[in-house]
């Protein structure tokens, strides 16, 4: 078919909207034709009528048919030109430019086509040289390879395109749950904050009516005891100026006035604490317990481990045990199994009414020295009735206004802090600052009393994926 005439053919078969060969065509009630794709897209945005894209003629939705005919053209149009670009490629650079003979030959050395004559040639002598047709199989065979491998890394890329998505989506769930959260937080904190302001005014006012009535009272009974106190003034004055025996008779009298004794006026103090639950501490707890236990190794020879390793007490018998370079021999202490050095880390010890105990965290190499500052040990205990101690970089001592019977610690490893926590009024007891840079191990004092101590383990509620 001549070039021009195919040309004109195309033309028709190309869709109005796309620019491309029409796909399913219809056609309008105009008579324009259309892909069934293009004009479905138009009748999605638009209400009401359609408007033809080449001479604006409206007419109604699906108001149109399929054209069969212009398909099978459309489709016979595509496939000859198929063939001519096929036959074209065929033509062109088939003749060799310098003997002007058919290019038949490929130079497998060289990588280039020749004819008959250039592989007799001196620069190719001895050269591998085989077929086109078979050299281009070959090669469109490795190329075949390469677009499946560069299709599939695309696929690969789109799929992680894909994930990233999600994930941007996932991101953005989670940050608007975070608002929603902050705001009901904040709000419980305002109703809190307005329910203790109106309790403390309240607490206050009637504070002051009491502290009144007692004034009041006890005005009314100074000024009865001044009137009295005058009135006897009085007698006691006429009796002086009587006779001496008048007065001695008298004198009796003058005893029983007492001064009234000196009252003292107080008001009562008013404090102000957040509860617990807007402290942070009950999210620690959840989002961050480790599952500590005590390490037999590392343990005293006098010190007895449960079978679950989370309670352990002292015994006077002195068992029969190897020596360990690992063991604690110079007082009842040990460690836990497992060290930190990273993250964040919660855990939680019952102390009870021991009169005596540290809890911390140490490094490997603790050599036991409280008193050194580089000692690698960090640490609170109780070592008298009201006494405790923190030990680490400064040793100082500090009492409780709660005595503790749980106590909780959570390390935070990258911000370098760590911290421990009275659980019987939730309560911050001690911070540490310090910049960790070797694995931490739970550390446990038990003292000689044979009351237990514990690791307590909080159940954890189920957390969904976000």
């Amino acid at each position: 078919m001549d070039s021009t005439a195919l040309k004109i053919l195309q033309d028709k078969c190309i869709c109005y909207i796309c620019s491309d060969f029409m796909e399913d065509p219809v056609t309008s009630r105009c008579g324009h034709n259309f892909c069934f794709a293009c004009l479905r897209l138009l009748w999605d945005d638009l209400q009401g009528n359609i408007f033809c894209p080449v001479c604006q003629t409206p007419f109604p939705p699906k108001s149109f048919s399929r054209n069969y005919q212009f398909r099978n053209m459309t489709e016979t149009i595509r496939l000859l030109q198929k063939r001519q670009s096929k036959r074209k490629r065929q033509e062109e650079h088939t003749v060799c430019p310098k003997h002007d003979q058919p290019l038949v030959l490929f130079c497998v050395r060289d990588r280039d086509v020749l004819c008959t004559q250039c592989s007799l040639s001196v620069e190719h002598q001895g050269h591998y040289t085989c077929p086109i047709k078979k050299a281009s199989s070959y090669h469109r065979k490795v190329l075949e390879s390469a677009i499946a491998t560069l299709k599939f890394g695309v696929k690969q890329v789109e799929e992680k395109l894909a994930v990233q998505h999600r994930r941007v989506l996932g991101l953005r769930e989670e940050a608007q749950y975070q608002k929603i959260e902050i705001r009901y937080e904040i709000g419980q904190i305002k109703l809190f904050l307005q329910s203790e302001y109106e309790a403390h005014l309240n607490e206050s006012h009637m504070e002051e009516l009491r502290s009144f009535s007692e004034l009041n009272g006890y005005l009314e009974t100074l000024l009865d005891h001044v009137s009295t106190a005058k009135d006897l003034l009085k007698e006691v004055e006429a009796i002086h100026e009587r006779s001496d025996v008048t007065l001695l008779r008298a004198y009796h009298k003058l005893q029983n006035l007492k001064s009234p004794k000196p009252w003292l006026f107080r008001t009562k103090q008013y404090g102000l604490s957040l509860p617990a639950q807007y402290s942070g501490l009950s999210r620690i707890i959840k989002q961050f317990q480790a599952d500590v236990t005590f390490d037999r190794d590392t343990a005293h020879p006098q010190l007895v481990i449960s079978e679950d390793r989370k309670s352990v007490f002292y015994k006077e018998a002195w068992p029969c045990v190897c020596a360990s370079p690992q063991k604690f021999h110079l007082w009842p202490a040990l460690l836990g199994c497992k060290g930190f050095d990273s993250g964040r880390q919660y855990w939680e010890v019952k102390v009870g009414d021991k009169p005596r105990w540290t809890l911390g965290v140490c490094q490997a190499h603790f050599s036991g020295d409280w008193s050194n500052q580089s000692s690698g040990f960090w640490a609170i205990g109780r070592y008298a009735e009201n006494s405790y101690v923190t030990y680490g970089p400064l040793r100082t001592e500090f009492l409780p206004v709660v005595r503790p019977s749980k106590v909780g610690i959570f390390l935070d490893y990258e911000l370098g802090e760590l911290s421990f926590y009275n659980m019987n009024d939730r309560s911050l007891l001690y911070t540490f600052r310090n910049s960790f840079t070797s694995t931490l191990w739970p550390y446990f004092y038990i003292g000689t009393d044979s009351e237990s101590l514990e690791i307590l383990t909080h159940p954890t509620p189920d957390t969904g994926s976000y």
